[in-house]
């Protein structure tokens, strides 16, 4: 095996595996309100999400052309005469992108996997080639300007769609109205999770595409191959499958208590947005759509509690996205290549950043398991403090407690109420 095919592997794997992360990363964009008001089971959504996502795979590759595009000068290095080089800064930049995917999902933050798959692309071809390495009026057009309206417009349009439809269903029956609608919550979950699969899975596949150019296995004029698109389209359905519980339950209990209409008027708007993005080749968040989608059916619900300080934690995140995946993408980039150089290989420093990665992510999932978060304990009642899940046998538990101070209160009164007890406080009172 030669070291450029041993270089492609690694990278090609990785990609893999950001889409991978990317799935259960984002499976509550499309499924949390449908779990949250109960229109769906929770692992009967994620699985329809999941089949919806591999379908949508394969209807766009728009998105997949413009990846790394107008964003990163990664043509400036010749892949005839340095093809690993810039595989390493591919490399290096799926990295970050993964360690922040899983960093978030350990802190239930709905932060965007675009954003962290840019900021490693962004960090790592800053240390590789320098700030010239990067079209900074291409991350303002494409990353910052779309950051910032895409989730303010799903707001305004969620928020519309919300009072419109409370307003028309105003008469309708509360049995027919919550049944109705939670069959278009199906509709319209189902529709973003297809429209997710036509912008997120191609964008791994752009940068698989990216990686076979720089091997010299293909050129910049060939069509992607099918079994890349098959092999995004199911790395990202298995990661969808797996559930991302802990940011389904954000999404779905932390913004905002969301009712069956604010479902479909939040989804509804989601999936139009993405879809319109995805026939234009925009890489857009799917993630900073659909929180602004839900919030804004927040908003335009009479009543609604939006929990403020769960949205500035997730904006937060959002901000510091991009910067933070750069940052990873840099240190891992500087890590491989001082091993290569140190090494006298091109491939030892690649391999030690995947066995470090594959160590940072295992760690984040044994912490996670302490305060496990899945399909039992998702729509627990939200705790403000710590946004952690009640679960079944913890609320069980906590009923027969209750259940039992009652008895026993009731009891006590019972005794001290009786005549037979006030005959016997009596005479011990007066012995005589």
């Amino acid at each position: 095996m030669t070291t450029e095919l041993i270089i492609l592997v690694i990278v090609v794997l990785t990609a893999l595996a950001f889409d991978f992360t990317n799935g259960f990363h984002d499976t509550g964009n499309a499924m949390a309100t449908s779990i949250a008001t109960g229109a769906l089971k929770p692992k009967t959504a994620v699985a329809l999400s999941a089949s919806l996502n591999l379908v949508g795979a394969f209807l766009s590759v728009e998105v997949a052309r413009s990846v790394g595009s107008g964003i990163v000068n990664l043509d400036r290095i010749d892949v005839t005469t340095d093809g690993p080089a810039l595989m390493l800064i591919v490399f290096t930049g799926l990295v970050g992108g993964i360690l922040w995917n899983v960093l978030t999902w350990l802190l239930g933050l709905p932060s965007s996997s675009s954003h962290a798959l840019f900021g490693g692309l962004i960090g790592s071809a800053i240390v590789a080639i320098g700030f010239d390495g990067v079209q900074w009026m291409g991350v303002l057009s494409k990353i910052i300007v779309p950051a910032v309206l895409s989730p303010v417009i799903a707001a305004i349009v969620a928020a519309t769609g919300t009072w419109l439809v409370y307003r028309i269903a105003a008469p309708v029956a509360d049995d027919r109205k919550h049944g109705g609608f939670r069959k278009g919550q199906v509709a319209t979950a189902s529709l973003m999770s297809l429209a997710h699969g036509t912008n997120d899975a191609q964008k791994t596949m752009g940068v698989i595409f990216l990686a076979l150019v720089a091997s010299g296995t293909l050129t910049n004029e060939d069509a992607i191959p099918l079994w890349v698109k098959a092999s995004c389209a199911i790395a990202i359905a298995l990661g969808t499958y797996l559930g991302g519980w802990r940011i389904i339950r954000t999404l779905g209990k932390g913004i905002v208590e969301v009712d069956t209409p604010q479902g479909v008027a939040a989804d509804g708007a989601s999936a139009a947005i993405i879809l319109t993005s995805s026939h234009f080749g925009m890489a857009l968040s799917t993630t900073h759509v659909a929180s602004g989608s839900i919030l804004g059916s927040g908003l335009g619900r009479k009543g609604a509690e939006v929990r403020w300080s769960v949205a500035g934690r997730m904006v937060v995140a959002w901000l510091i996205t991009l910067p933070a995946a750069a940052i990873v993408g840099a240190l891992t980039w500087l890590i491989g290549h001082g091993l290569n150089a140190l090494t006298g290989t091109q491939f030892v420093g690649e391999m030690t950043v995947f066995a470090l990665l594959v160590i940072f992510c295992f760690l984040m999932w044994r912490h996670s398991q302490k305060d496990n978060i899945d399909a039992s304990n998702v729509t627990g009642d939200w705790d403000e403090k710590e946004g952690a899940a009640v679960t079944s046998a913890e609320a069980s538990a906590e009923a027969q407690t209750l259940a039992s101070r009652e008895d026993n209160a009731v009891g006590l009164f019972t005794l001290q109420s009786s005549p037979w007890a006030q005959t016997e406080t009596r005479l011990q009172l007066n012995p005589q």
